[in-house]
């Protein structure tokens, strides 16, 4: 498996907001990114709710 390809700065922000190492975001696998990034998104539009 390839790393993903996506910037520094992109892999910096993902990983401070999934609070994962930056090397773990580089070598996770897509599908399994995104479903990360859908539950951050979930959680940060509750939080708005409230």
């Amino acid at each position: 498996m390839r790393p993903l390809q996506i910037s520094a700065e992109t892999a910096q922000k993902l990983a401070k907001s999934l609070n994962v190492p930056l090397e773990q975001i580089m070598h996770m696998p897509q599908h399994i990114l995104l479903v990360k990034l859908a539950e951050v998104n979930a959680k940060e539009s509750n939080e708005k709710k409230d």
